[in-house]
């Protein structure tokens, strides 16, 4: 049962997140990108990347054309890798369940 909430927490919790700062803090979004299909596809797809570099953007940068610095880069590689684990914690987890799996 705590494994089904953490994996719920993982899938909709920056989503939840995002939502919320499009709601109450739009300019602390549009800074960071400025089109709404990446929005939307950041919302769909990449959900902890997008909150990560909205964060990177408006903390650790002096704006959004002009780069991100050390920290920035590091938060935003740390998105990138939560949401794959994201996306793949699922296969593991239920690896018991596939037919023909030895492991």
């Amino acid at each position: 049962m705590p494994c089904c909430i953490l994996a719920l927490l993982a899938i909709f919790g920056p989503r939840l997140i995002l939502l919320g700062i499009w709601l109450f803090n739009n300019p602390y979004l549009q800074r960071a990108v400025d089109s709404f299909l990446f929005q939307c596809l950041g919302f769909l797809f990449l959900p902890w990347t997008l909150l990560a570099y909205v964060f990177a953007v408006n903390q650790f940068s002096a704006g959004p054309y002009l780069g991100l610095d050390t920290i920035g880069i590091v938060l935003v590689i740390i998105g990138v890798v939560l949401d794959i684990l994201s996306y793949t914690g699922s296969g593991y987890g239920n690896r018991n369940r596939l037919r023909g799996y030895a492991g």
